[in-house]
């Protein structure tokens, strides 16, 4: 009797600077923890990667309440990068990640070159990490407060200290918060980044007009959600034409129509953030969408939609 043969699945696999997913779909730092938080509602396995909740030399208590503010189509944040420190990172959040098939990356983050640069030899060569994520967005204290990100020699000289101090594939997680971002884009290449994340959050602010206050105890926040995809796309498409390193992009992901959109614009991978806080099962959802469009698309590799898009 002749066996039926099962039809393959879509290839959803994607190399993105050495490091092998199973698909294209991850975690957005900020929006998923350090992945236990997750664990009772999903496989984390399932995964093509998770990129942690950032961490920084020393643990940080973070801002003051209240810290999110919910905004039309999405959310403000100012949460200060609250997180146990590196050291507590290795020893009780790491070794959860480890039991689980899918690649770790670690966002990091300092208020001087010194404390990234700290903060990327301490990860380097643990066992379990895949790669580091760079959050560039935070103020240089020593320089009087302008964030790094928004400073293409302070970019650069940043990036280029910690490339000499990991061995890890290094992503630059560029701002929006520029004037054109194909630059940043080209300064984390020359300083040797292997990839980059973009993008992270825009700067806003909301106000209760009754009481007359900021509805963050920050003043301002990062805006995400739904209401930025627009400027994310766009922004990828950008720098996908004049850099060739490879993209995770971000920025309001719902669907997996939404992912599309990314993959077509020029990432090969994407991260799902805001949605999280809405469905925690959100990234497996982006995943079944993905596989839906290809199926009814007749695409047999998700490697041949990066950067379709016709224009």
């Amino acid at each position: 009797m002749t066996k039926t043969k099962v039809p393959a699945g879509p290839d959803l696999s994607v190399y993105i600077a050495g490091i092998k997913l199973k698909n294209p779909v991850l975690t957005a730092s900020g929006t998923f923890g350090y992945g236990e938080e997750f664990a009772e509602f999903i496989d984390l396995s399932m995964l093509g990667g998770v990129i942690v909740k950032g961490i920084s030399l020393k643990p940080i208590v973070g801002n003051p309440p209240p810290r999110i503010w919910e905004t039309p189509s999405g959310m403000l944040n100012a949460i200060g990068l609250e997180n146990p420190g590196v050291d507590v990172f290795l020893s009780q959040k790491l070794p959860f990640l480890r039991k689980h098939d899918t690649a770790v990356i670690v966002n990091i983050f300092g208020f001087s070159l010194e404390e990234y640069v700290g903060v990327a030899e301490r990860l380097d060569g643990a066992k379990g990490i895949s790669g580091l994520e760079v959050n560039i967005s935070c103020p240089n204290v020593k320089a009087g407060g302008m964030a790094f990100g928004t400073d293409l020699k302070a970019t650069f000289e940043l990036l280029s200290a910690i490339r000499k101090a990991t061995r890890l594939p290094l992503f630059a997680k560029l701002s929006p918060n520029v004037t054109d971002v194909t630059e940043f884009a080209g300064a984390a290449r020359d300083a040797g980044c292997d990839g980059l994340s973009l993008i992270n959050t825009l700067l806003g602010m909301a106000i209760d007009v009754r009481c007359r206050r900021p509805r963050l105890a920050n003043c301002t926040g990062g805006l995400s959600g739904p209401a930025v995809r627009p400027v994310a796309v766009r922004m990828v498409w950008q720098v996908a034409k004049k850099v060739s390193l490879p993209i995770i992009g971000m920025g309001g992901i719902v669907t997996g129509e939404d992912a599309l959109e990314f993959i077509l614009a020029g990432a090969s991978a994407v991260a799902v953030g805001t949605a999280n806080f809405i469905n925690p099962l959100a990234t497996l959802e982006v995943l079944s969408g993905i596989e839906n469009m290809m199926a009814e698309q007749g695409v047999s590799r998700i490697k041949d939609l990066i950067g379709k898009v016709s224009v």
